[in-house]
């Protein structure tokens, strides 16, 4: 019989980089890790939605506002 004060506890996959450049392995996760997302395609279209040449840009949310470039002092120079 096991030990009961052996406690279960998660771990996180194999990285590979270090520090900001850190990422989980791919070629370690499996369908245990929760890698499997048969929607991921489908949000990924719905969130990026590709933009042609000649498609128009999008425009900004109406309730950011965009904020004003500093003051130059044209004198200072």
């Amino acid at each position: 019989m096991a030990d009961p004060r052996d406690k279960a506890g998660a771990s996180a996959p194999a990285t590979l980089g270090e520090g900001c450049l850190a990422r989980f392995d791919p070629e370690a996760l499996s369908d245990e890790d929760g890698t499997e997302f048969p929607g991921a395609v489908e949000l990924w279209g719905r969130l990026n939605p590709s933009v042609g040449a000649d498609d128009p840009a999008m425009a900004a949310p109406a309730d950011i506002e965009t904020p004003a470039p500093p003051p130059t002092d044209r004198n200072s120079r």
